[in-house]
Parts: C-alpha cells; structure tokens; sequence
C-alpha cells in the first residue's frame, strides 16, 4: 500500500487531486493537509507527497518550499518522492533545490498527471523491492542482516570495513570490493577506501561527497566522473 499525502491550501486542489489518484486504481492511502504545519504536526511518514509551493499569503507559517527542505534535511525519516504543484511557472526551477521528482503547474492536466503518477508509482515500487534485500555480514562470530536503506557509508579500515549506520556504527571483517558488488545499484565507491549509498548524497563536487548525517568523504578524480553517472542513474 504506498502512502500518499498532498498537501495545499486550496480544500478544492485537495479534493481534485485525490479523485484523480484515486482513479488510477492504485492502492493507497492518502491524507490531506491543509498546511505545511499541519504536514509536520502529524509526524507520519509517506512515499510521495503532492506539494503546493506558494501557499497563499494569508496562510501562516511555513512555505511548500521551506517544508520540502525541511524533510530533506531529516535523515531519520523514510524520504518521499516529492511532485510540487504550483500556478506559477517561475518555482519550477526551485524544485531542483530539494530533489523534486516532478512538478505539475495548475490547472492540473490529467492526462500529464496520469503519466507523472505512473512513473512516481514505478520508481517507489522498485524502491520498495531494494530495499527488500539484505546484506548478510558477520559480526561478532554470527550472521547478521541489514538492510541497506538503513546504510549511510562503508568505509574500509585495515582489514575491517566499518559501516555507517542510521542507528550507529558496526565492524566486520569483510572486502570493500565484495560489498560493492553485492551492493551495485544502490551504492557506489567513490574512493578505494569508501563506498556510499547514493540515496543518501546532498552535495558533491570533484573532491568531495556530502552526505545526508553530514559526512564528507573524499571523491578519487578517477571515479568522479563514473560517481556522476551512477547519481543521475539513481535519481531517475
């Protein structure tokens, strides 16, 4: 069941929205927000959230944007696929700012929504199936299963590799190159000594990966150009 929220000012946008996703006959489960603080204040998690970027000005409180920025800042919590929809054809460029999948301009042609749910649906399923697998490690003289949504990093340290978790660090005696092919898809090493998750990148340059716990991890001029790639790959 994947779980939808779309969240506007406007109670007919609402409204519309859910008939048109309701009749792509598509189970789910969609909750209406009225505001981005309204959004925040339920604390639930979802896969794809329908958001307004320009609320209206008598609205108080936080804009679509600064919600969007808001959820991708928080690394402990389950990222949805973001479809912005907006009147004004000038925001669209700021969608790329938070990693926006799509953005639909009112009025909303259904058709051009119909298409856009398909793929937003296509990409969270696939997520899900990943996310499925496990890494089966050793530690501590047992086998242990992670998933790797649940992985920032891995880095390679002597005969151990160290992996960066959401819930804190483990070691295992392991080879960095058999995680990565274990791993290929998800993850890519960016350097000999440490391999990412590419869900988790924010920032990057030719030197340097940030990642979303704030990790910045060195970048061989080798792999750079290989790393863009697999992180255009990734996000479509």
């Amino acid at each position: 069941m994947i779980k939808i929220a779309i969240c506007d000012d406007e109670a007919h946008t609402r409204t519309y929205l859910t008939a048109l996703i309701e009749a792509q006959n598509t189970p789910c489960e969609i909750t209406q927000y009225a505001s981005p603080d309204d959004y925040v204040s339920d604390c639930a998690e979802h896969d794809l959230l329908f958001l307004d970027i320009a609320l209206n000005p008598s609205v108080q409180g936080k804009s679509g944007m600064e919600l969007a920025k808001q959820i991708r800042e928080n690394s402990q919590i389950t990222q949805p696929l973001i479809i912005f929809v907006t009147g004004y054809e000038q925001y669209v460029y700021d969608a790329f700012d938070v990693n926006a999948f799509q953005y639909l301009i009112k009025p909303i042609d259904e058709q051009k929504f119909a298409e856009v749910f398909a793929r937003a649906v296509g990409q969270i399923l696939a997520g899900t199936q990943q996310n499925k697998k496990t890494l089966v490690i050793r530690h501590g003289g047992v086998e242990k299963s992670l998933l790797p949504d649940n992985i920032y990093y891995m880095e390679s340290r002597s005969h151990k590799v160290v992996i960066h978790k959401k819930d804190g660090q483990l070691e295992c005696y392991a080879k960095i190159g058999d995680l990565e092919e274990a791993l290929q898809g998800q993850f890519f090493r960016i350097h000999k000594g440490f391999l990412i998750n590419l869900s988790y990148v924010e920032e990057y340059s030719r030197t340097q990966v940030i990642l979303a716990n704030g990790a910045k991890l060195p970048v061989s001029k080798y792999k750079y150009e290989a790393f863009v790639k697999a992180h255009l790959r990734h996000l479509q």
